[in-house]
């Protein structure tokens, strides 16, 4: 009288136990490839979808130059952020990824922990209170030619550069190192590392604001790569950064959107 009862609590049991493991069998990890002025900005856009999605996300920093030569060597990467549109473009030409999508605008500031700059900015870079200037490379960072930019509008660039002043950072990232510690007096930065929550600078120090038209837009685009395992899972992630909750995100940390 009492066995057909436990069989169905079994069978339901043995139900759920499998609607359990199909679940877990279809949530996915993907690894974006990610530049390096984004980081703490798409770490929080991550763990946002990865609550909604059950999926898992993964992110590969570094100089945006430095991770398509990865993406272009065969890095199992599912996606890629760059800090410019030419390289997402290059991907695109050569099959290897989707059309791509401007997600960001990013803006150049140049910090300092000591000096004014926010008074006279220009009077600090032609004269000689500063021993190092910190700037990305401009060969495979974007935020580095924006600098350079900047500089040469200036007349200064060759002239730092042939007195030994401009120290170059792998990447935006070691740039702002290299300005937060004060081993250089001077740093182009992204306007987002002073903005970040946990910036150890926010608050803090001097910042100059180059004009827009002074370097070419830092529009940064991303790509789905077509050798992704989890098509339909990087989608829902590009897709997710393109939301309104994203962009709530980004705009905190200093960026525009389109």
């Amino acid at each position: 009288m009492f066995k057909k009862p436990l069989i169905i609590a079994a069978l339901g049991g043995s139900l759920l136990a499998s609607a359990m493991t199909q679940a877990v069998a279809q949530a996915a990890t993907i690894t974006v490839a990610t530049a390096a002025n984004f980081t703490k900005t798409i770490g929080e856009i991550g763990a946002a979808w990865e609550e909604k999605s059950g999926h898992e996300v993964r992110f590969s920093f570094g100089p945006s130059g430095k991770l398509l030569a990865q993406i272009q060597n065969g890095a199992p990467f599912d996606g890629f952020f760059s800090a410019d549109t030419g390289r997402p473009e290059i991907l695109v030409e050569s099959g290897e990824a989707r059309d791509y999508f401007i997600y960001a605008t990013g803006q150049l500031a140049l910090y300092s922990n000591s000096l004014p700059v926010d008074e006279n900015a220009e009077a600090i870079l032609a004269g000689s209170d500063f021993r190092y200037l910190a700037i990305a490379n401009p060969k495979g960072a974007p935020y580095g030619l924006a600098a350079q930019q900047v500089l040469e509008k200036r007349g200064l660039y060759r002239k730092l550069k042939d007195d030994s002043r401009i120290v170059t950072g792998e990447s935006i990232s070691q740039t702002f190192q290299f300005a937060a510690t004060d081993n250089a007096q001077l740093g182009f930065v992204a306007l987002s590392q002073l903005r970040d929550p946990d910036s150890p600078v926010k608050g803090k120090g001097h910042v100059w604001m180059p004009p827009a038209e002074d370097y070419d837009p830092i529009q940064q685009a991303a790509v789905a790569l077509t050798r992704s395992k989890h098509p339909e899972v990087i989608d829902d992630f590009m897709a997710f950064v393109q939301s309104d909750e994203a962009a709530e995100i980004i705009h905190k940390y200093g960026y525009d959107t389109p």
